[in-house]
């Protein structure tokens, strides 16, 4: 019987992971998991060590702050495999908890694989080797992340996403909205501030103001947001009551507990957060704009060392290999410049069209049935 260490953060990788474990039972029924799990999981089966909301940190600043927790539980589950010694170890995404572990336990004789490479395109290509010391195998959700680690003489593997395996590819708008109870005739705009309360404490303010800006240009708009968690849903009830206490003029606002994907695929046009919501808009065909802020400590480390190595980082435009979608980043996450790029993608334009028409060639490119290729990587290195 196969025994599996996964250890994954975010609901992200829960989600991942679910669906690796699902395609691990059609090679191997009886397989064994155990390690660092969220819900989908748990849920398939895999024994939680740990929970993974614990590893749900992003930012320089913010891993700093819970350094201390994540080291301690890093020391106790790399004893546990260290241990219990499973017949293949499968890190998913969290490279800043997952790398470590996996290059201790790859140290021990035990075969690595890390599920989802870091944006080595945008930080850094050199980091690879550092990654190929760590892991046996690289799986990979983009075609163009293997020749990457070549380069490195680093074992990397594109599986495809798992995202795109999920989506149809063709996107009945009218069945999103009849789920979430929503006229069909009407213009409506989902703004995803973010799935960590950090993110929208800095981005909702001026989400908010840009719904402000294009409702006072759309008669009747519409504005439907997703809540990541419980906490964020309390928190934007609380900003959206004190912005109407204050007599401030905002479109009509909904929110709704997760149903990110009925939300975007509901949608005239999206305002997110970048980050893998912009994947998921591309493959639901919606015109979008990304926008962010990084912590201040975050971003001044990131411009002293130079860190960002490319222009442009939503997925869409990284996968095109040109500028499908307008990135507002920083200083220029401003209402009245996310409400201008917002403006023509609410309406039939050409910019619209523009955005949109490539999205349909980049969901096939995905489309990789990735359970099935991510299992038949991760077997492959117990059979070795």
């Amino acid at each position: 019987m196969t025994r599996i260490g996964l250890v994954a953060g975010e609901a992200s990788g829960d989600i991942l992971a679910a669906d690796l474990m699902a395609g691990l039972r059609t090679i191997e029924p009886g397989f064994v998991a155990e390690g660092i799990a969220g819900p989908r999981m748990q849920a398939a089966g895999c024994e939680a060590l740990f929970d993974s909301e614990k590893l749900s940190v992003m930012g320089l600043a913010e891993v700093l702050k819970h350094l201390p927790e994540l080291l301690a539980i890093r020391r106790e589950i790399s004893a546990h495999f260290l241990a219990q010694r499973p017949d293949v170890f499968v890190g998913i995404d969290a490279p800043d908890f997952n790398l470590g572990l996996e290059k201790s336990l790859k140290a021990a004789g035990i075969p690595t694989v890390h599920y989802v490479s870091p944006s080595v395109w945008a930080w850094r290509a050199s980091r690879a080797e550092r990654i190929g010391q760590s892991a046996d195998r690289v799986l990979t959700l983009f075609p163009f992340e293997p020749e990457i680690y070549a380069r490195y003489d680093v074992d990397a593997v594109f599986v495809g996403h798992p995202l795109a395996d999920a989506i149809p590819l063709e996107i009945d708008q009218d069945a999103y909205r009849r789920t979430l109870g929503l006229a069909t005739d009407r213009l409506v705009l989902a703004i995803l501030p973010g799935s960590r309360m950090s993110e929208v404490s800095r981005l909702l303010p001026e989400f908010l103001a840009t719904a402000r800006w294009l409702g006072a240009r759309f008669k009747g708009l519409k504005v439907i947001m997703p809540m990541a968690t419980p906490r964020i849903h309390e928190h934007v009830r609380e900003v959206l009551a004190r912005e109407r206490a204050r007599g401030i003029d905002l479109p009509d606002v909904e929110l709704f507990e997760g149903q990110s994907r009925e939300v975007m695929g509901a949608s005239d046009a999206v305002l997110l957060a970048s980050g893998t919501a912009a994947l998921e808009a591309m493959l639901l065909k919606r015109p979008m704009v990304v926008s962010y802020r990084l912590a201040w400590l975050t971003h001044a480390i990131v411009r002293l060392f130079g860190l960002l190595k490319v222009e442009q980082v939503s997925l869409p435009n990284v996968l095109a290999g040109q500028v499908l979608v307008p990135e507002l980043m920083q200083d220029r996450c401003q209402s009245e410049l996310l409400g201008q790029a917002l403006l023509p993608l609410l309406e039939d334009s050409p910019e619209r069209r523009r955005q949109v028409e490539p999205f349909h060639d980049l969901h096939l490119a995905l489309r990789q049935d990735a359970a099935a290729r991510s299992a038949e990587a991760v077997m492959d290195m117990v059979r070795k």
